[in-house]
């Protein structure tokens, strides 16, 4: 079943506005989240089909929500894709070792984006 809903979660309007547009553009449904908490309750009420995932945010960071859905029997089947400006292979590798199905660096080429999207749905 190809992915039509899809929750960012980030706490920079800037970047919010940037992946929105991308995935508006392309016929995906959008919903915005800027931080953990207000994700996770977003999640629950509205089951997307994916989430890109932010990993520097105040709260909660992207790897502690990313491992709550990963262990949430009713969310664990929502793939996430974490979206980060943190560049290392370390953190990469922490990233999928939480849950994420991928680990894209920011700024995220919409291109690449849209193909990690597609080969999920």
């Amino acid at each position: 079943m190809p992915i039509r809903r899809i929750l960012i979660v980030d706490d920079s309007p800037t970047e919010r506005y940037y992946l929105s547009d991308i995935l508006t553009r392309n016929g995906y449904v959008v919903s915005t989240a800027e931080n953990g908490e207000e994700a996770l309750a977003r999640i629950r009420a509205e089951k997307p089909e994916l989430i890109l995932m932010d990993v520097v945010m105040p709260g909660a960071n992207g790897f502690q929500v990313t491992r709550s859905i990963a262990r949430d029997p009713e969310l664990q089947d929502v793939p996430v894709i974490i979206c980060s400006s943190k560049n290392q292979e370390t953190d990469r590798i922490w990233g999928l070792r939480q849950g994420a199905k991928e680990y894209l660096v920011k700024p995220v080429d919409a291109a690449l984006l849209l193909s990690k999207i597609e080969a999920l749905g």
